[in-house]
């Protein structure tokens, strides 16, 4: 039976995984036992720029500069019925206790006050709903902008930023990092603002009804700030170490669910069975240390208001007796000093889900700012439609990244209607080399020419809509058969796909499936073989007028058999279009006018097959000795 790994070795390999498959947490799912007042701190740490990510953030909720005049203006007629309706009980009990009133003095005075109650709640309860719809139409708004510009960013972006940055990572911003800026924008700042402005009302209230008991309650303050600072501290701490254990487990459940065939195949089931379980316990144990901290935030936080309360009531009925202050009065101030600690708890509870969300909008906004690709040059391009497609690269050299050199000195001449194959061990720069002819990254010296014009006086667009591509990894958008196979060209008739589709020999299987063309593919053509979905991307390429094609490992997916029923297809699709084929398969690239050998990032052998044969070199050593590369 395999060893199975300790648990630290589990959560540190499991941890980045499962948050990137979670995102950080979406902050604002409220709830009891869920932290420092009912919410879960954000892992996404606090925001390193707060002042110019608050001010980018105000650009976009600027454009309603009016809903949230009405917005604020809302609150505080809401704060004021509010503080209005708790003081209006002081004359309806002084009354009621008024041996003086008769009781139909009594009943009219109720009644009329009950009635001016009535509408001031009333009141009230308009302007809180009105302020929550144009909150709601503010944020999704502004957060709508805000995903927008964040996907017309990516487009933009060189092809190094997608190999550098994993699509999880680049998924979480559009999903828990907006949904953290809608919740902030929604809820959790709405509710600072209406807190502060409640606080302010509650304390000029309290001081209007008696400046003695108000400094009573505010000595009380600091004692609320510090146990409440110090809870929160402690359940933040066990809180991240419970998203760290969620991570853990939601990243080896993942992953033992995806490989799953892999797990039965080795018999490994038993060790996931007992590594899941020390991850589970782990979170388990966690959980519960976060959760009670968190829990235990609001019966201790209101205790100790139970004793400013109790100690005010108290010294407020002695008052009363010394005939210093009203009944009504110390009804209403009670009330008043309860409702005050409700704004701090409420601000302080909102202060960890505002800097996480803050942080998750630095976020957003470094993808936004990521430099696009160099524009085209002022006197670049379109690439000619009547284009014979020649190719030359020119001692060459490129590294993707400044020291580490992957082509050495890359020579090269392609004729057009030319196949020219790359072969050699992984690593060697095979792939790099068609990247370069797409221009997906720049050369660092050299130059590449397509019909004696140098690829950088092309326009981008128009020189990537000349060049097409079959890639190993096979990529199916959701929609119709013929809808994708109609990428490759847009403006394509039914008619063409069809053809395009007989081309790459896919036409049978087309027509096998249920509805045809028009058979829905979903989950990246989920429904078919692998071979199969490979078959559609070579029906894509082949419905592309471009005079340049590039495939690479274009057959690794494909069986044999299929392979070789797709062989003719393939001729086809090659014939006048200069092609660059990249096959570990060397039985595949045998036909091909040229052959170059990569080792290294150098060109160590080139010839067609015959010749390279007859060298014995490097290529006879592959061909002879292992018929597919390592």
């Amino acid at each position: 039976m395999a060893a199975i790994r300790s648990l630290e070795a589990l959560r540190k390999q499991y941890a980045r995984l499962g948050q990137s498959q979670t995102g950080h947490g979406r902050p604002g799912f409220g709830g009891p036992g869920r932290g420092p007042g009912g919410r879960r701190p954000d892992a996404a740490g606090k925001p390193k720029e707060t002042k110019k990510t608050i001010s980018r953030l105000l650009s976009y909720v600027g454009h309603y500069k009016f809903h949230l005049i009405i917005v604020l203006v809302c609150m505080l007629i809401s704060t004021l019925t509010s503080l209005a309706g708790g003081y209006m009980l002081r004359p309806i009990i002084n009354t009621l206790i008024d041996r003086e009133v008769t009781v139909e003095g009594r009943i009219q005075a109720l009644s009329g006050t009950l009635v001016l109650l009535g509408c001031i709640y009333l009141i009230g309860v308009c302007t809180t709903y009105l302020q929550s719809r144009l909150m709601m139409h503010v944020s999704f708004h502004a957060t709508e902008a805000l995903r927008r510009d964040l996907f017309n960013s990516i487009q933009p972006l060189p092809v190094r930023f997608f190999d550098s940055n994993p699509t999880g990572e680049t998924m979480s911003r559009f999903t828990n990092d907006i949904d953290a800026i809608d919740t902030m924008i929604n809820n959790s700042l709405t509710s600072m603002v209406s807190g502060v402005v409640s606080l302010v009302g509650t304390f000029v209230m309290m001081v209007y009804t008696n400046i003695w008991l108000t400094i009573i309650t505010i000595v009380f303050i600091p004692i609320f700030a510090k146990g409440g600072g110090a809870i929160a501290k402690l359940s933040a701490r066990y809180y991240s170490g419970q998203q760290e254990a969620l991570g853990a487990v939601n990243g080896y459940i993942e992953e033992t669910v995806s490989g799953q065939k892999v797990v039965k195949v080795f018999n490994h089931e038993g060790v996931c069975v007992e590594e899941f379980r020390a991850l589970n316990n782990d979170m388990r144990d966690k959980q519960f240390r976060a959760q009670f901290w968190g829990g235990v935030m609001g019966p201790i936080m209101g205790n100790t208001s139970q004793i400013s309360y109790a100690l005010t009531a108290g010294i407020g009925g002695l008052l009363c007796l010394n005939g210093i202050f009203d009944i009504g009065g110390l009804s209403v101030f009670v009330g008043y000093s309860r409702q005050f600690s409700m704004p701090i708890n409420m601000i302080s509870q909102q202060m960890a889900t505002i800097f996480s969300a803050l942080a998750c909008a630095e976020r957003v906004f470094s993808v936004i700012d990521q430099e696009p690709e160099c524009p085209d040059s002022a006197d670049a391009k379109p690439f000619s439609d009547t284009s014979p497609g020649k190719v030359e690269l020119d001692h060459v050299t490129f590294g993707y990244l400044p020291d580490k050199v992957v082509l050495h000195d890359i020579t090269l001449t392609a004729e057009p209607g030319q196949k020219i194959a790359f072969v050699g061990s992984t690593g060697a720069g095979k792939t790099t080399v068609t990247n370069l002819l797409s221009r997906f990254y720049d050369i660092n010296s050299g130059t590449i020419k397509i019909d004696g014009v140098d690829l950088l006086n092309y326009q981008r667009s128009s020189l990537r809509s000349h060049i097409a591509m079959v890639l190993q990894d096979t990529h199916l958008f959701t929609g119709t058969v013929m809808e994708n196979i109609r990428y490759g060209r847009l403006d394509a008739t039914d008619y063409e796909v069809i053809e395009a589709a007989k081309v790459a020999s896919a036409h049978s299987f087309i027509m096998r499936l249920s509805d045809g063309y028009q058979t829905l593919l979903e989950r990246d053509g989920a429904n078919l073989s692998q071979g199969q979905r490979q078959l559609l991307n070579i029906a894509r390429a082949a419905i592309s007028r471009a005079p340049i094609l590039v495939l690479d490992e274009a057959t690794s997916s494909v069986d044999t058999r299929t392979e070789r029923h797709i062989e003719h297809g393939m001729e086809r699709l090659m014939r006048n279009r200069t092609t660059f084929v990249i096959a570990h398969r060397l039985s595949t690239v045998r036909n091909a006018d040229m052959i170059l050998v990569l080792e290294a990032g150098r060109i160590v052998e080139r010839g067609n097959h015959e010749e390279l044969l007859a060298l014995k070199g490097r290529y006879y050593e592959l061909y002879t000795g292992v018929k597919e590369l390592d």
